[in-house]
């Protein structure tokens, strides 16, 4: 990454967690919000289905309607006005399914709730309509734009450990970029940070929330080769994972050769028969 860029992104994140202006040119001041926009890792915990939220067609829903058919969920806490963090993660984690190759619906639910409580239906819409184009792929695809009470929302975001405040100097809300995935059972398992989101991380992430239930054999036969790199909030390979994989190859080429050669040999002794 370029200087340039880095003080960009560095800049943004900062102002995203809640720094103002005025905030910033006070030496040793901390704003409103900003040592809470933290995530605290629960995995394994559960979420309340019983959970009420409003989806983007106005309508009451649980985040227990969204945990059916063995699917995973990829949660994601936003808020659908933010111009700056918010909107950067949304378009890296559009990015990504632009790029993979399940959609939302099939394999997966994607469940965006926002954080804001003044937030309703009729902004959640349009944040969706404007993201389903993007995406380009119908109006059909299972991503729910909700909006809640803060009570809801709260007891939501301290489920799954996600940490946020609003400042009220910068006007905007402190929160991290981490998406959260949910197995079908309701309970946190695996997070991702940050804003960019790679296809191949997605689906791993999606493969372990659904426990063997989405993904082709192949697929899994690849993810076992990859393991999460805790530090690196992304999935790296693993040796043995690799070692194995090649040898498995190794086996079906050999496999093959061996199918060839007997095949030739074969047509050979055929040859030899008729034209004794």
């Amino acid at each position: 990454m370029k200087l340039s860029q880095a003080i960009a992104v560095g800049t943004l994140l900062l102002a995203s967690a809640g720094w103002s202006g005025s905030a910033m040119a006070e030496l040793g001041e901390t704003p409103e919000g900003y040592a809470s926009s933290t995530l605290t890792e629960r995995l394994g915990n559960e979420i309340d289905p019983s959970l009420s939220f409003v989806d983007h067609n106005g309508q009451a829903v649980t985040f227990g309607d969204y945990l059916q058919d063995d699917k995973p969920v990829l949660l994601t806490l936003n808020y659908y006005t933010c111009e700056t963090l918010c909107s950067t993660q949304l378009n890296g984690l559009l990015q990504g399914l632009q790029e993979l190759d399940w959609t939302a619906g099939e394999e997966f639910r994607i469940v965006t709730v926002s954080i804001d409580p003044s937030e309703g239906p009729d902004v959640a819409a349009g944040k969706r309509l404007r993201y389903l184009e993007e995406l380009g792929r119908g109006a059909d695809v299972e991503w729910h734009f909700l909006t809640g009470t803060e009570s809801n929302v709260s007891a939501l975001a301290n489920s799954i450990g996600y940490g946020y405040a609003y400042d009220e100097n910068s006007g905007q809300w402190a929160h991290p970029a981490v998406l959260t995935f949910v197995a079908p059972q309701g309970f946190v398992a695996r997070y991702l940070y940050g804003i960019i989101y790679p296809p191949r991380d997605l689906k791993f992430a999606l493969m372990e929330a659904g426990e063997g239930r989405v993904g082709s054999p192949v697929e899994k036969l690849v993810l076992s080769c990859f393991r999460y790199d805790d530090t690196a909030g992304e999935y790296t390979p693993a040796a043995l994972g690799i070692m194995r994989l090649v040898g498995i190859a190794t086996l079906l080429a050999m496999g093959g050769l061996g199918a060839v050669m007997w095949q030739r040999e074969k047509t050979s002794g055929q040859n030899r028969s008729a034209s004794a």
